[in-house]
């Protein structure tokens, strides 16, 4: 069942975070930007929530459980559909990319979350996921302290080579991977690879030839 309840009653307060945390907001936007295709308007976010990520990004279309959390995403311009990720509402091969970011801690069955990304992907497409790694300082406080948080009370963190492993039982090959929230290091430091860094984004491809547009 989807965790929506916190989302609903609680949208300012998620947002607020974001003005709170703008340096933290933009080193993982600029974590993630580093590894979009060049097309992200063809792109769907899955748990686009209110369009953080989607908007700046440039992420066309959205799928999001909670509708108080989509109307703002449509506010800001992303066209959304109502719906999880485990069944996503949309034919196969329908985007050429697909985004997540904070998600995958959210979801009830990443496994089936992870086919289902695949199955709408169109071959040559790219899955993008952005979390924070379980393994990180960060990650260990949060997953530590999570009952306390109206958020992410119900959340079930991954560490990167969890998600490495559930995005390759789905198909997905050649993962390539950025980090940033590194600590000791300039702040908004995008760096390649994982292990330093508390929030990780992976990018791997569903295998075939891109689509000619």
């Amino acid at each position: 069942m989807p965790k929506t309840e916190p989302f609903d009653r609680h949208l300012e307060r998620y947002e607020h975070w974001f003005e709170r945390h703008a340096g933290e907001y933009d080193a993982e936007l600029q974590a993630v930007r580093a590894l979009m295709p060049p097309d992200p308007g063809r792109m769907l976010e899955v748990g686009v929530g209110s369009g953080r990520f989607a908007a700046p990004l440039g992420v066309g279309f959205g799928v999001e459980p909670s509708a108080v959390m989509a109307r703002r995403a449509r506010d800001r311009g992303v066209t959304v559909a109502q719906g999880i990720g485990e069944a996503l509402p949309f034919v196969d091969a329908a985007f050429g990319g697909v985004l997540l970011v904070t998600t995958l801690c959210f979801v009830d069955d990443l496994d089936r979350t992870c086919r289902e990304a695949f199955r709408v992907l169109q071959p040559g497409g790219c899955i993008l996921t952005g979390f924070v790694d379980l393994d990180s300082d960060l990650g260990r406080r949060y997953d530590a302290h999570k009952a306390e948080s109206v958020f992410y009370r119900d959340a079930r963190f991954y560490t990167t080579l969890q998600v490495l492993a559930h995005l390759s039982a789905a198909g997905f090959v050649e993962p390539v991977l950025r980090q940033t929230l590194i600590p000791g290091a300039p702040a908004g430091t995008v760096a390649e690879g994982h292990g330093r860094g508390a929030f990780v984004v992976i990018r791997a491809e569903r295998p075939g030839a891109a689509e000619r547009v």
